[in-house]
């Protein structure tokens, strides 16, 4: 099981800052243990609770002293820079001087755990730090436990070691992204604006790359044999063992040959591992003597345009998305990468929130079809029940739905589950695949062939779909609906399936309702629904997502999370307390994005 960071630059560390009352001869000389401890727990919690996507263990660095003045917090500060600190959590017992200790770091997140005791006033300075954090443009997460503790308890509390954990959870997602790549394979599919590269969001709100490959590129490494012979036979092999064809649902007249399926069988395998190489790399290359290409591009997420001009005479990218977006392949169990099909960035980017934050792979869908109960009972004569009483909306695309998505894996308990990689087994793997079919592609729609995935998603599954959305004017806002997956009787699953296209993956959804806004129904939730794509991740996340874009200060256009599992910077209740949902845009706008210059 491969648990390695692939990319270039390292993985952020979270900084601890222990803040104290400077005053020596008798003040800060007794509460330099207590608050030293304090850090000491708070690095221990992350620690033992919190890994990276790749499987590293998120390590914690700690201020060499407790930091009473500007001079220690200037200390702390050139250790966290070159320790590579991409978060920061400040913890203190006590009074200390405000704006002499914070987290001066305009684009590191910051929060502050100011204890909850009587003894000394530790929520007198959080509330005096955040207070010099607003005035001087820096937004930060204050966090302060609800219970007032002795001061020689040494637990955290729930309601802290949440706020804790979600704030730095967040904060790895964010400084991960910095510096990494966005790439382009190809241009704009098929007029979609989604594939319309935004290089300003890119660098403003992500910090982070963009690099662009044309589609010839694939076919010049397949022509030239720049990939890895060794590792081409052994995918191939693995392939033709484990990954069932199924029926072609051609008319006669358009039905493909033997012969051209066992070519696309090949041609679909090398594209894999020539996609997989340009975004990260490979060292084989090198060995190979194609020093240039064994660099890669340093992307943490990509996007194939496949559509129309490849796939119009090539086989589709439909197979390469699936195993790359899936957390195994030929190699055996790895991270998933993020692939978004018909380079929609503004998928892959949900997407790339939702695997850092959750470590697990996620699925790319059309958010095709709403179907309300009435619709459901008039066509099948089946009655929607339990979470899908109140109507459904049908998740499907062509692309790259992960085979972690069948829903095959299964939790501690039995359920059906998306796993972070180093949880998934060998029995998980063969349960994914024998889920699956790969159909010979629609000729209609692929001239060029190809295979697509075909499988149905478990239902009970949590899960949580969201998007960006670019609005001209406005900039960047997130969307998200946290809900369930549902299964349908398979007759009726066939009737409904088969009005649209039998070869793609299915997932049925069925958003939380509020009875309010955008979720009042589960049409408005459909009708609401920015784009023609959702990115689907295992889990209720939405509170997350919501955490992570206040840092990034992207608004959140619509959600169902509910108000106490939403944490934002303390500075966002300036701009209105009793309607979040404005108060946030107002947020945003008046920080603008995080790394515009």
């Amino acid at each position: 099981m491969n648990n390695q960071f692939r990319l270039n630059g390292g993985l952020p560390k979270i900084g601890i800052r222990p803040t104290i009352d400077g005053r020596i001869r008798g003040v800060r000389e007794s509460l330099e243990k207590q608050t030293m401890d304090m850090a000491m727990r708070a690095a221990k919690l992350i620690e033992e609770n919190l890994r990276h996507a790749s499987g590293e263990m998120v390590e914690c660095v700690i201020a060499d002293s407790c930091i009473g003045g500007v001079a220690e917090a200037a200390r702390c500060e050139e250790k966290f820079q070159r320790e590579g600190v991409g978060v920061s959590l400040t913890v203190t017992p006590c009074w200390c001087y405000g704006t002499e200790t914070i987290d001066m770091n305009g684009l590191r997140p910051k929060a502050i755990w100011g204890f909850n005791g009587t003894e000394r006033p530790g929520a007198v300075y959080l509330a005096a730090a955040v207070a010099g954090h607003d005035q001087m443009g820096l937004p930060v997460f204050s966090i302060y436990g609800k219970d007032v503790q002795d001061s020689g308890d040494e637990s955290i509390p729930e309601d802290v070691v949440s706020k804790i954990l979600l704030f730095v959870r967040a904060g790895i997602a964010l400084a991960t992204m910095k510096d990494l790549s966005y790439l382009s394979v190809g241009s704009v599919s098929m007029g979609i604006a989604g594939s319309v590269i935004d290089p300003g969001f890119f660098n403003d709100y992500l910090g982070m790359r963009n690099e662009y490959v044309d589609m010839s590129e694939i076919s010049r490494r397949i022509e030239e044999g720049i990939f890895d012979p060794v590792e081409y036979e052994k995918a191939l092999a693995w392939v033709k063992e484990n990954c069932i064809e199924g029926p072609d649902f051609n008319d006669d007249d358009h039905k493909w040959s033997r012969e051209k399926l066992d070519s696309d069988w090949e041609f679909v395998i090398k594209m894999t591992l020539i996609f997989r190489d340009l975004m990260v790399g490979n060292e084989r290359l090198r060995e190979l003597g194609f020093g240039e290409e064994a660099e890669g591009h340093n992307a943490i997420v990509a996007g194939f345009q496949g559509q129309r001009q490849w796939t119009d005479y090539r086989p589709n990218g439909d197979f390469l998305e699936t195993m790359l977006n899936t957390s195994f392949d030929w190699n055996g169990i790895r991270e998933a990468y993020v692939v978004a099909t018909e380079n929609d960035s503004l998928n892959g980017v949900p997407m790339l929130f939702g695997h850092l934050l959750t470590s697990s792979a996620l699925i790319f869908s059309d958010v095709r079809t709403y179907w309300s109960p009435e619709a459901v009972e008039r066509v099948s004569g089946y009655k929607l029940e339990g979470k899908a009483k109140n109507g459904i909306i049908h998740l499907i695309n062509s692309g790259s739905t992960t085979l972690d998505g069948t829903g095959q894996q299964t939790d501690n308990n039995g359920n059906p589950s998306m796993k972070p990689f180093w949880d998934v087994t060998d029995e998980d793997v063969t349960n994914c695949l024998e889920a699956t079919e790969f159909c010979p592609a629609d000729a209609g729609y692929f001239r060029g062939g190809g295979f697509s995935s075909r499988f149905v998603t478990k239902g009970q599954m949590p899960v949580t779909m969201s998007r960006i959305n670019i609005i001209k004017g406005l900039g960047p806002v997130l969307q998200i609906a946290e809900g369930y997956t549902v299964e349908l009787p398979k007759e009726a699953h066939d009737i409904l399936d088969l009005r649209t296209n039998p070869t793609w993956p299915t997932t049925w959804f069925a958003p939380k309702l509020t009875g309010e806004g955008a979720f009042k129904d589960v049409y408005s939730v459909m009708n609401t629904w920015g784009a023609n794509h959702g990115a689907i991740s295992y889990g209720h996340i939405g509170d997350q997502l919501i955490t992570l874009a206040a840092m990034l200060r992207i608004p959140v256009a619509m959600h169902n999370v509910e108000e106490e599992r939403i944490f934002r910077p303390k500075a966002w209740s300036a701009y209105g307390s009793q309607h979040l949902e404005g108060a946030d845009y107002r947020a945003c706008q008046t920080y603008g994005p995080l790394y515009k210059k």
